[in-house]
């Protein structure tokens, strides 16, 4: 232990020399309702001091206390060792600022006296705390230099999503920043199927799954269910739970998770306000957190709605009736292709491809070997763009290579357009029945097309962000816009099966 005691606590030095101890008696923080209070650890938070590794990946559900507890061991283990360098990352300046003056700052400032003036502040900053003994805390959005000991970032699945670029850089700079032996903790909740946290998410599932043992450069997986909260229950009577909500718990039973009517009564009352969010902020197994749909998703709830009836799953290609195929058309960029039916009420989407450097002749080669039989072809407008090489437009050499019919769908003129084209592709979706093998890259893709966000105003702009999501979404949008108004003009309409929650 790296601090002088005085003699008044020579007698506790035992005690203080186990870090378990100082951190259940020394602390104290602002509860939930803004109280002074002193930290005791709760049973989740007991469980990840007793079991964490050198590298930890936390997906919790929300209000667990996980950074309170992360940033008082940070704060403990600065203060009784000397020379420790740490970094604490949040998602944005605000949460930055929060952590430091309510995570860091405060239960300094309120340590007993005795142990303050053994351990001053030597440095008090904006964002960064430097301790006598030579140990310092910074708090910030990035770290981009330097090296540290014990290093956590808290909310990656939410950097991961809107700042994809600062994640990338966290990966690669951060981390590397913590030597081998050393320390880091990543906690988040889950936000989309995609993105570095989902990822680092995934390879430590991977790896618990496996067995295998963990090397000092491995994250060591934890996930904390809603259920295991002591506190997420309420009296039952009077509580209305749904004919859905009872599959639901059914499904859960057949996982091994058992709810009493307490439980069951706090699920249903919180699913009322939360919807398909519940899922994120309050998953019960670790696949279910990233099912909802993140912020911002133009398709999200469509996504999350047709999971939760059943209706991403697996479906098979019909021969009696044709298969329509709706592109996105890439040069550089990718080539997207859906394969759906229109089978009595139903739309069923059966498969996607999703490549790029290749030309005509290698997607009219695909379409053959599928071995479907094909109605038309939805392209956008670019496909009359004549090639410089031939002179002849991408339509002409598609139809010569046996890609046909081919209707060109209209290109959108302004922003208010496109946004009416997302608006009929979520019509579109209402009706679907999706293959889930075959189309899980497209699914990732529409799961993840999202508004930009812009950081200046601290809200979503009103016009998709362009990214690697854009291929799959800008192809289905294609067939959306292309299939249905054929079948308004043939006045075949069919009744959509409205999918809940929408």
């Amino acid at each position: 232990m790296g601090i002088a005691l005085p003699d008044h606590l020579i007698k506790k030095k035992a005690l203080f020399e186990d870090q378990a101890w100082r951190l259940n008696n020394l602390y104290k923080i602002r509860d939930k309702d803004g109280q002074v209070v002193d930290f005791l650890m709760n049973d989740a938070q007991e469980f990840l001091y007793e079991t964490h590794w050198y590298l930890s990946l936390i997906l919790k559900a929300r209000q667990l206390g996980f950074t309170t507890f992360i940033d008082l061991l940070i704060l403990d283990t600065c203060i009784f060792n000397q020379n420790v360098k740490a970094g604490i990352i949040a998602h944005n300046r605000d949460d930055a600022n929060a952590i430091f003056e309510e995570k860091i700052k405060f239960p300094y400032l309120n340590l007993d006296p005795v142990i303050r003036n053994f351990v001053t502040s030597t440095t008090d900053r904006a964002g960064e705390i430097v301790f006598s003994n030579g140990s310092s805390i910074r708090v910030g959005t990035s770290f981009r230099s330097g090296t540290l000991q014990i290093l956590h970032v808290s909310e990656f699945g939410k950097i991961a999503s809107k700042y994809p670029e600062k994640a990338k850089e966290i990966k690669t700079g951060a981390f590397e920043a913590v030597g081998i032996g050393q320390k880091i903790f990543v906690e988040s909740t889950a936000e989309g199927r995609e993105g570095e946290f989902y990822d680092l998410t995934m390879r430590a599932i991977a790896h618990a799954d496996a067995g295998k043992r963990l090397s000092q450069l491995d994250f060591k997986f934890f996930f904390f269910a809603w259920h295991e909260n002591p506190g997420y229950r309420m009296d039952p009577e009077g509580i209305v739970i749904t004919q859905e909500n009872i599959k639901y718990f059914d499904d859960l039973r057949g996982r091994g998770i058992k709810l009493d009517e307490r439980q069951k009564a706090w699920w249903s009352k919180k699913f009322e306000t939360l919807g398909d969010l519940m899922y994120r902020e309050h998953p019960s197994y670790p696949e279910e957190a990233f099912k909802a749909s993140i912020e911002g998703a133009y398709y999200g709830k469509i996504m999350t709605a047709l999971r939760r009836q059943g209706r991403i799953t697996r479906v098979p290609y019909d021969e009696h009736f044709p298969v329509f195929t709706s592109w996105d058309l890439g040069m550089n960029d990718a080539m997207t292709i859906w394969f759906f039916q229109q089978i009595g009420r139903e739309l069923r989407i059966i498969d996607y491809e999703e490549d790029h450097g290749h030309g005509f002749r290698h997607y009219a080669l695909l379409l053959v070997k599928k071995g479907y039989v094909y109605g038309s072809h939805y392209m956008p407008h670019d496909v009359r763009v004549k090639e410089l090489g031939t002179g002849k437009t991408r339509k002409e050499v598609a139809e010569s290579l046996g890609i046909k019919p081919i209707e060109t769908v209209a290109r959108p003129k302004n922003n208010d357009q496109l946004l009416d084209q997302i608006e009929d592709t979520r019509a579109f979706l209402t009706r679907a029945w999706i293959d889930e093998e075959k189309c899980d890259k497209g699914i990732k893709g529409l799961e993840n097309y999202r508004q930009e966000w812009d950081d200046k105003l601290g809200g979503f702009k009103n016009s998709p962000l362009h990214n690697w999501a854009s291929h799959s979404a800008d192809g289905i949008r294609t067939g959306a816009v292309g299939f249905e108004s054929v079948i308004i003009h043939n006045k075949t309409s069919l009744l959509p099966d409205v999918v809940a929650d929408y």
